[in-house]
């Protein structure tokens, strides 16, 4: 029935709006445009905004990328596989994507697929050593890790 009017704002404005979206937390450059869409930006002014978000340091890919896998990895637990397919669902370049791994500490990370293992075997209820395994196996894949290491943990922790 009523329409609400979107208010409008000038490039200037839009433009502040960006940089504290950007200084809040690290953005990739598709989340930023994304915004921009929100914020109904005519293309011209677009490129000027990001350009001008990239220049002054607000939005940097490779920094989004670093930040980014170190905390899915730190916070949430995730394998590189499922950082890989997050970061590449976000338009984050090959270069970048090698760069954000070398942030995951590879002993850090063994001890980690251990740690989740063990603590999600406790959980489990079933019986059955090759349900348990199963159930295992599954949680660690939707974690994102990979499968020769998942293989390899869940036989040593379920034995």
């Amino acid at each position: 029935m009523f329409e609400k009017k979107k208010k409008a704002f000038t490039v200037n404005e839009i433009k502040r709006k960006l940089e504290n979206y950007c200084v809040y937390q690290d953005r990739c450059h598709k989340e930023v445009e994304q915004k921009m869409r929100e914020y109904s930006v005519i293309p011209e002014a677009r490129e000027l905004i990001l350009l001008s978000l990239m220049k002054d340091n607000f939005l940097n890919e490779e920094r989004f990328a670093k930040s980014y896998a170190r905390g899915k990895f730190r916070i949430k637990s995730w394998g590189k596989q499922r950082i890989v397919r997050e970061l590449k669902f976000r338009d984050i370049s090959a270069y970048n994507l090698k760069t954000a791994l070398k942030e995951i500490d590879e002993t850090e990370y063994i001890a980690t697929i251990y740690r989740i293992t063990e603590k999600r075997n406790e959980v489990i209820s079933e019986t059955d050593l090759y349900k348990r395994k199963k159930k295992l196996i599954d949680f660690l894949m939707r974690k994102g890790f990979e499968s020769q290491l998942i293989y390899k943990v869940v036989t040593e922790v379920t034995s």
